[in-house]
């Protein structure tokens, strides 16, 4: 990585994404995390339509976890969150027309789904009802505080969603009323705007040391004391009623390398609907269809971000009200396949972002090597067998283990034996089971969803949205009543076709030896191109 040159100084705590820092901003993941080296670079290297905010560094958030809260830290954040209402033209804390942010994370190594956001922040009695009448919608006004006040309960309280109770219906003003009520006598949430920004940031540092960062940490061999940067960005509403919306989307697909757009969109919702793997979404070829002029100027966004980053970039973006606004690129995560795949094409095309040589570094000997057994295992798999339950197929590969039904389960069992941790969503506390399972299924969620990303990032097979699942603690069995799934039975799925059957692999009951170069040439011939590269 470069070093910064002078213009950036190193030892501030705080940049607004505009900051010139002398050299590339993607080049500053130590200084601004990931996610703020993305925002930075797209705000100032690509002019996109990013929400203004601020980056609070990684450094700081160390200074933090060994010395508690820095002192210049309140002025800064003060003199920040003035100027970003000031350039957008409203104030936070302002109870007739409020500026609300988002509370983000962003290690310098991606974590998804690991550390904490806080989302509408800035609401209470007051602002709610000035934003209703600012948007002349109280229905979106009070989805945005109920929103607020559970996650600000969950994230920054550390209060169980089940303390909570249900959520209210997102059309009914008077039941969502009746739920923030239920709530705040549940847990202390503070009036003040700049309390609750205080501690939103408090808890984003704090979130470094939860058992899901440290279990995907060691997972990912991470080394040295985790940090992130929290960056603090302008509200833009992805459930402020018709034509808005929100994704996440990779320019290409991340199973396969192949050159798709491939992602998930929810209309009317915000981010965290999506990957939290709660919501049924939809593919994100939906959003060509609902909104073609949106959809043709993300293409070009997805284009440009591909480009200039020569590599597969995972976008997350906010439609409101037919605005389209991008909050997060970072390169993607992707299997080994596709990873072969991508190199290749992107050093042979038109407008090659890669030279051969670089296109040969970036996928090494062992992702060559798992990406060549990918291939081969699945074209063993001509007999499959009748399959109980079919979902989306999230992370390749082919994998037969037994049956758990918890994180806690399978992170207890450990590595005696290969197991399948099957859950009706999986949320990030369900790292450390990830972690030692061989496979994952969820009855809900889409092809973005924390448990689809971790899962491709691990290479780990995942077959996501199996609707015809029904998952409990105690085991699952298909709608129709015909299989069910106890804890310990022996299951197999496939992460490229979605599919699930009980027992072991149903292709291993043998048939002709299938010629392994011909099997190559015919589904991955990128890899013999690579391979001729050096």
């Amino acid at each position: 990585m470069p070093s910064p040159t002078a213009t950036t100084d190193t030892c501030a705590a705080v940049f607004a994404f505009h900051h010139d820092h002398g050299v590339p901003a993607r080049t500053l993941a130590e200084l601004l995390g990931g996610k703020g080296a993305g925002l930075a670079e797209m705000t100032t290297a690509l002019g996109l339509p990013v929400p203004p905010g601020f980056t609070i560094t990684v450094e700081t958030c160390r200074r933090y976890l060994d010395e508690g809260w820095p002192a210049e830290l309140d002025g800064l954040v003060a003199e920040h969150t003035k100027s970003l209402g000031t350039a957008l033209g409203r104030r936070f804390g302002d109870a007739a027309d409020p500026l609300l942010l988002a509370v983000r994370s962003g290690a310098p190594r991606s974590m998804p789904g690991m550390l904490d956001t806080v989302l509408n922040l800035g609401l209470n009695d007051e602002t709610v009802e000035g934003l209703a009448r600012a948007a002349d919608d109280e229905r979106f006004a009070w989805d945005c505080y109920r929103r607020f006040v559970r996650m600000y309960a969950t994230t920054v309280l550390g209060t169980s969603p089940e303390a909570l109770g249900a959520e209210a219906p997102a059309d009914d003003v008077a039941a969502m009323r009746a739920e923030i009520a239920r709530v705040r006598e549940v847990v202390d949430i503070p009036q003040d705007p700049f309390a609750q920004l205080r501690a939103a940031i408090e808890a984003v540092f704090r979130s470094c040391g939860s058992e899901r960062a440290r279990a995907y940490a060691q997972r990912e061999k991470l080394t040295g004391s985790l940090a992130t940067a929290v960056n603090v960005q302008a509200m833009v509403f992805g459930n402020r009623g018709g034509e808005s919306g929100t994704g996440v989307v990779f320019t290409r697909d991340p199973a396969t390398g192949e050159a798709r757009r491939y992602g998930d969109y929810l209309p009317c919702a915000q981010g965290e609907d999506v990957v939290s793997g709660t919501a049924r979404t939809q593919t994100i070829d939906t959003l060509g269809d609902e909104l073609p002029a949106v959809w043709e100027q993300l293409e070009g966004v997805l284009g440009r971000l591909e480009q200039h980053y020569a590599d597969i970039c995972d976008v997350e973006f906010t439609v409101e009200q037919g605005r389209l606004w991008v909050l997060q690129t970072r390169v993607g995560k992707r299997s080994a396949v596709a990873a072969v795949r991508a190199a290749v094409q992107m050093a042979e095309g038109p407008d090659t972002p890669l030279t051969r040589e670089q296109a040969v570094a970036r996928v090494g000997r062992e992702v060559r090597d798992a990406a060549r057994q990918a291939v081969l295992a699945a074209a063993a798999t001509q007999q499959r067998g009748d399959a109980i339950a079919k979902g989306l197929g999230a992370s390749p590969g082919r994998v037969t283990g037994r049956a758990v039904f918890s994180s806690d389960e399978a992170a207890d069992a450990g590595d005696d034996e290969d197991l399948v941790l099957i859950r009706p969503e999986t949320s990030p506390e369900d790292v450390p089971g990830m972690a030692v399972s061989v496979g994952v299924v969820t009855g809900t969620g889409g092809l973005v969803s924390h448990a689809a990303v971790v899962a491709r990032g691990w290479g780990l097979p995942a077959v996501v949205g199996v609707e015809s699942l029904l998952i409990d603690a105690a085991g699952a069995r298909t709608a129709d009543g015909l299989h069910t799934i106890a804890p310990g039975d022996l299951v197999t799925l496939d992460g490229t076709t979605g599919e699930i059957w009980l027992g072991g692999d149903p292709a291993e009951a043998g048939g002709a030896r299938l010629d392994d170069v011909a099997v190559l040439a015919e589904h991955l011939p990128e890899l013999a191109v690579l391979e001729s590269w050096g």
